[in-house]
């Protein structure tokens, strides 16, 4: 039996590794895009609060608005919904790189909620001093604001991350390809229990990894 299993991931190997890869691959990159409009929105929605650096009230409920809609999505019927955006960006719904289109939409106000609670704990005394010797919005950002909160930050790119490879898995059902596809094609569809398995464990792994990676990351910038 144990070599009946060996022989058939052996068969199945390079649909493994390609699947793992095409999961890698879309979390990785819809992490990056949405990392480049969370993070500026974060940001935003901190020194537009109330008492901050450039209070601006209307704005901030406005952004804020706008990410928490986006957040009560399920990602399913996100993913759904936006297949005509998604065309018109990639020319396409199927495959890794239309995935990639609603997972950086899904994920992004999550960095950005992410980003503003790891920017609020920097303590408002720093801000105050950078304040009182002059220092510009954007040097109060750039200098005080992002590497005071780095740490946090990391962390919460983290555990974006993690939660983007759920939502992979999930683009897999609907023809997004890497480890969720696989797990329906081979798993579902052809009552394979050994590559379910198979393909969760390699989620696990790769959630343990992209976790250690991320805690060590956020240890070397923690000035503390």
């Amino acid at each position: 039996m144990p070599n009946d299993i060996l022989t058939h991931l052996t068969t199945l190997s390079p649909e493994l590794i390609k699947a793992t890869w095409e999961t890698l691959y879309m979390s990785i990159v819809s992490v990056f895009f949405a990392s480049l409009i969370g993070i500026p929105l974060g940001v935003i929605l901190v020194i537009t609060d109330k008492g901050h650096i450039k209070e601006n009230l209307p704005l901030n409920r406005l952004l804020g608005s706008i990410v928490n809609i986006f957040r009560s999505f399920p990602f399913i019927i996100l993913l759904l919904a936006l297949s005509p955006f998604t065309r018109f960006v990639v020319g396409t719904t199927i495959g890794t790189t239309a995935a990639i289109v609603p997972l950086t939409i899904a994920s992004a106000p999550f960095v950005a909620r992410l980003v503003e609670t790891s920017l609020k704990e920097v303590s408002w005394g720093v801000v105050e001093a950078s304040l009182a010797m002059g220092a510009s919005t954007w040097q109060i950002i750039r200098k005080v604001l992002l590497p005071e909160a780095m740490p946090g930050i990391i962390l919460g790119t983290t555990i974006t991350t993690i939660a983007v490879i759920g939502y992979s898995a999930m683009a897999g059902v609907v023809g997004g390809g890497g480890l969720g596809d696989l797990a329906v094609r081979y798993g579902y569809m052809r009552f394979d229990s050994v590559i379910m398995v198979t393909t969760v464990i390699i989620l696990v792994v790769l959630v343990q990894v992209i976790q250690s990676l991320g805690n060590a990351l956020a240890a070397k910038f923690n000035k503390n």
